[in-house]
């Protein structure tokens, strides 16, 4: 199998497996006082400190959650009700148009569920960035406390969004504001949890070679937040005994691509713009998304015009190319993207999208099948169109 769905999952990495059966012999529960549990508390704190730096923030400030799907839950959810009240009330949820369905999912609920918010979208140009005039007029539109969700690398086209300057201008408009940001998808940039500004941050184990299953969400000392499951852990953040091997993984995991983030960056970017200049050669007509813009370095997404993303997905799979057509919360959808649709593609077009994206495991003979399978069936294509 040729593995070229990072964006879903990464592979886990040797350092994490290692990490996760040191943990797993350990045998103890953090919240025990006894020498197990203790050293179970000892191998969770370890990887709260690997992950704070990984994301440059405090250890304090992180709260392991069971992914990124839940740390964006936490996020929106825990902001809007640990400021229910007064004048730090949140009235305004303001997500981006091109946010994970994780993120959309639970505005949504929001929107139906807490009297008084208003939700709405924060809309992005055919690059999929947002624009900052656009962005100071829609803040300007508006009376009452924000929450604004952005992310910082798209998980299907992989723009990079200047987060540091939005929330330059979102502080200007509305100092009082919070912010969260989506970096599950940004582990091959360098994540400035506190120089980007962030009040809330959201990471995924599993896409930078942790396990499944594990995550965190970085909250600013101060910032408002309720946790969904109520409890003792994680400071009363979150409730439930930790997934502590998950944990160690993930700490094992963010220390390994922190200490070689800017080689595993430039690994990836010569394979992804490999594969886009040999997909140029077999497919002249080839749309890159987002290729005029800062994009993820392991992520690419095109579409080969007039050929269906299940046409294409079925025939790489056949010749053991594994790569996916957007989101893998997504797998199975009959309806296009909505990163793309934000970005203005028209529904055709984007029903014919793929995504490919690279990792720590990924290789050159990779990135050639994958060339190989998909001229086999351009070729294929185009016999029958002449027959």
């Amino acid at each position: 199998m040729h593995y070229l769905d990072h964006n879903a999952t990464s592979p886990v990495r040797p350092e994490a497996l290692a990490a996760m059966e040191r943990a797993l012999a350990i045998g103890g529960n953090p919240s025990s006082v006894h020498a197990a549990g203790r050293a179970a508390r000892a191998v969770v704190e370890e990887a709260r400190e690997r992950v704070a730096a990984f994301a440059g923030a405090k250890a304090g400030e992180v709260v392991f959650t069971g992914g990124g799907t839940e740390a964006n839950a936490l996020a929106l959810r825990g902001a809007i009700a640990g400021a229910l009240e007064g004048e730090d009330r949140i009235t305004r949820l303001m997500v981006v148009a091109t946010a994970h369905s994780s993120a959309r999912n639970v505005a949504a609920a929001l929107a139906d569920s807490v009297p008084g918010l208003r939700v709405s979208e924060i809309p992005v140009d055919s690059n999929g960035h947002i624009d900052a005039a656009a962005f100071r007029l829609s803040l300007m539109n508006g009376k009452g406390r924000a929450l604004i969700s952005l992310v910082a690398a798209n998980n299907e086209t992989g723009a990079i969004e200047d987060v540091a300057a939005l929330n330059a201008v979102l502080r200007a408009e509305c100092p009082e504001a919070l912010l969260h940001v989506d970096a599950v998808s940004a582990g091959y940039l360098h994540v400035r949890f506190a120089d980007w500004g962030a009040d809330y941050l959201s990471l995924s184990a599993h896409k930078i070679g942790g396990p499944q299953g594990a995550g965190a969400l970085l909250a600013r000392d101060g910032t408002p937040l309720a946790a969904l499951l109520p409890g003792s852990h994680e400071r009363g953040r979150r409730g439930g005994t930790e997934n502590v091997s998950g944990i160690a993984g993930f700490g094992a995991a963010a220390r390994v691509l922190q200490m070689n983030r800017d080689a595993s960056a430039d690994h990836a970017r010569n394979l992804r713009d490999t594969f886009e200049a040999g997909l140029r050669r077999i497919a002249p007509d080839i749309i890159v998304f987002g290729e005029n813009v800062a994009r993820a370095p392991n992520t690419s997404c095109f579409a080969l015009p007039d050929t269906l993303a299940e046409t294409a997905l079925m025939a790489l799979d056949l010749d053991g190319v594994a790569v996916s057509s957007g989101s893998a919360c997504s797998s199975g959808r009959v309806s296009p993207s909505h990163v793309l649709i934000a970005m203005g593609v028209p529904e055709p077009l984007a029903r014919c999208a793929l995504r490919v994206s690279f990792g720590w495991s990924s290789t050159k003979a990779d990135v050639d099948a994958a060339l190989a399978s998909l001229e086999k069936l351009l070729e294929r294509r185009l016999r029958l169109a002449v027959a």
